[in-house]
């Protein structure tokens, strides 16, 4: 039953991952800005311009990952390993893919559709991976953690950290727009409500079979 109950947390945090790095690539595509960590790395990628993105994306990552090692390593796991190595590549294909099907100038109304999909999937997918408990991003595991040290709930203090990545990536060239600002206030919010909606029913289901 253990071995069973661990393999539904290994697919849950596999698919996490990847369909986050997708729906990162709809939410570029929909031209409406970033979400708030990619604003902090488009801005850092303005000035350190001899790496692509998705190498850039991993460095700051293993960086971040010293820092959350010594800080609490139980946020570590697979699907950290996973989003460090792969996402930046994942967010690559699915930018490329969604470029190829909806073209370089999309109406209004697709780059509506494409944001809507991008904020609800990212965080449906964050849900998936942060209640497999095999690790999360670093850059999610800094909410977690400050969550834990009982500096304020989740959706409050994943709001601040949000804000902080817009306003210093903005700074550095990175590009802001109104999907930016949503997700900003609203990730915190929606994840939170995948996590206690859907992921966490999910995973209790199985495990009482």
């Amino acid at each position: 039953m253990k071995d069973s109950l661990f393999k539904r947390r290994l697919v849950m945090a596999l698919v996490g991952v990847l369909v986050a790095g997708i729906s990162v690539g709809l939410f570029r595509r929909s031209a409406f800005g970033t979400d708030p960590f990619q604003v902090l790395v488009n801005g850092i990628s303005n000035h350190v311009t001899f790496l692509d993105f998705g190498t850039l994306y991993m460095m700051i990552n293993l960086i971040m990952l010293l820092a959350i090692f010594l800080l609490d390593r139980h946020y570590i796991g697979i699907a950290t390993f996973i989003n460090i190595f792969l996402l930046g590549y994942v967010v690559q294909f699915s930018d490329d893919v969604v470029g190829n099907v909806v073209g370089e100038a999309p109406s209004l109304a697709v780059r509506i559709l494409l944001l809507i999909l991008g904020v609800v999937i990212m965080c449906f997918a964050s849900s998936l991976y942060f209640t497999a408990n095999l690790g999360v991003s670093t850059y999610d595991a800094v909410s977690l953690i400050m969550t834990d040290k009982k500096l304020g709930k989740f959706r409050y203090l994943r709001i601040a950290t949000d804000l902080f990545c817009v306003i210093v990536g903005f700074l550095l060239g990175g590009i802001v727009g109104i999907g930016t600002v949503i997700t900003a206030f609203f990730m915190g919010p929606l994840i939170d409500f995948f996590n206690q909606k859907v992921a966490q029913p999910l995973l209790n289901s199985k495990a009482n079979k």
